[in-house]
């Protein structure tokens, strides 16, 4: 809003409606500029700071926010202590594993040299042993299924009896009158989808070998393999709706020459974790959509508690009759991560002061003290609630209020803003891991296990598949 001197009234109460005006749009513009400055500093670090998430350690100086009243001071009273006994950890390397096969190689000395200057023969009093780790590069070989043809000599020609050579039956095959053996395709396809190795590096590795084997050939492999493991899919996709909850996240994936879609299209890679808590599944699903309905057809009726991010298409889960739907503490946490990233850095600082971001971290960095503790002692599911219920509920609520008390002197739009309300938001799904001891506090489980496929990821190879 431009204004001319000479068009300003002369009453005081229009040039103080004036001002007032101004000063809302400088505050807007300012709030705008600070967020696009931390957008910056953010988009900074992600391309020249560190990746990964450093893990914070609560400060174990800094006062609770929320201080219960003071007791009356106790007497002194002289207690004797019984500190538990502890294992030491011990540097050094760690032995070779007992189970792998040894090769035992003697250097011995010359038989001349065996025999003392006094004449007399050395005696052997002991050894000194050095293992050392030896790799044997893997080895291609061609198996050839010889099968005898047999005839009879005396009545060739003779077809009432029955055919006149008789032959074994080949031998069953995943894939029919394919080259390749069982133990070659679990090569393939372990090597691309559970070690990030794309067809195109494998391709170059087998021709190391002197073979040669193109992309399409490998992705037909994988294909028809895949086909034939639709029966195991099943039994996996029952054992997860089986078990008391269910991890649940997707990740983009571009598809090129896929039929009726163009290249820039997003697909996704859906992954589904459950079943036993102790021996858990994972099934990976290729859908061209991230609609919501992609998990309610996986789930069909099952009940229990699902667990995800939140994506907006998981809404139709937390509607869905008998199912509980879990937050994620970690996407929570990132959000403050990623405020303290962008955090305004004074030259000469080397210690910032902390700020709102720092203190939410604390209390996130607790809740997880916590459930460190509970699986380095090996609790049981009883034990796990009732230390959540004892530790963790009372931190979940001063850290509640906390939010509350700094929503509304926060700016809405910058990011300490938006990630106070992305924990207000879904407080209700963030709090459900403290009712059972077999619940996780976020999603790790499952974007640890779709980490593999998005690092080994090639699009050409995901286009050979559709060509």
């Amino acid at each position: 809003m431009n204004i001319e001197l000479s068009n300003l009234p002369d009453d005081t109460s229009s040039l103080k409606e004036i001002i007032a005006i101004q000063q809302l749009e400088y505050k807007k513009n300012q709030e705008k500029i600070n967020y696009l400055e931390e957008m910056v500093r953010l988009l900074k670090n992600e391309l020249f700071g560190r990746k990964s998430e450093v893990r914070r350690e609560p400060d174990q100086n800094q006062l609770p926010l929320f201080a219960p009243p003071e007791a009356p001071p106790a007497p002194e009273l002289v207690e004797e202590v019984v500190i538990e006994a502890h294992a030491r950890k011990k540097r050094g390397r760690k032995p070779l594993p007992q189970d792998l096969p040894r090769e035992e190689i003697i250097y011995d000395i010359p038989e001349e040299d065996k025999q003392c200057a006094c004449g007399a023969q050395l005696v052997r009093i002991g050894e000194e042993v050095c293992e050392k780790l030896d790799y044997i590069p893997a080895k291609i070989r061609v198996i050839r299924n010889v099968r005898p043809k047999y005839t009879c000599k005396s009545c060739q020609g003779v077809e009432d009896n029955g055919p006149t050579v008789k032959i074994s039956p080949p031998p069953a095959q995943l894939i029919p009158k394919s080259i390749a053996t069982e133990g070659l395709l679990a090569h393939v396809v372990v090597s691309k989808f559970a070690d990030g190795l794309p067809l195109y590096r494998q391709q170059k590795i087998f021709s190391r070998y002197g073979l040669d084997l193109s992309r399409a050939t490998l992705a037909g492999w994988v294909v028809q393999a895949s086909g034939q493991c639709l029966p195991i899919m099943e039994l996996l996709q029952n054992a997860i709706r089986g078990g008391p909850f269910i991890n649940i996240d997707e990740t983009p994936v571009l598809v090129l020459n896929e039929p009726g879609r163009s290249n820039t299209t997003k697909s996704y890679m859906w992954v589904f974790c459950g079943g036993d808590p102790e021996h858990r599944a994972v099934v990976y699903q290729y859908h061209p959509t991230r609609s919501g309905q992609v998990p309610l057809a996986f789930l069909g009726d099952y009940r229990g508690y699902v667990q995800s991010d939140a994506f907006a298409g998981y809404e139709h889960i937390a509607r869905k009759e008998g199912i509980v739907h879990l937050g994620c503490w970690a996407h929570a946490r990132r959000n403050f991560v990623d405020v303290v990233k962008a955090r305004k850095k004074n030259r000469g600082d080397k210690t910032p002061p902390k700020g709102l971001a720092d203190e939410a971290l604390d209390f996130i960095g607790n809740l997880y003290t916590i459930e460190r503790r509970a699986k380095n002692r090996n609790l049981s599911y009883d034990q796990i609630y009732q230390l959540r219920q004892e530790e963790s509920k009372p931190i979940l609520e001063q850290f509640k209020c906390w939010l509350d008390a700094n929503q509304a002197l926060t700016p809405p739009k910058g990011l300490l803003g938006k990630a106070i309300q992305y924990a207000l938001n879904n407080w209700e799904k963030l709090i459900v891991y403290i009712e059972d001891g077999r619940l996780k506090i976020d999603n790790n489980a499952v974007e640890n296990a779709i980490r593999p496929f998005v690092l080994g990821r090639n699009y050409a190879d995901t286009a050979i598949m559709w060509s």
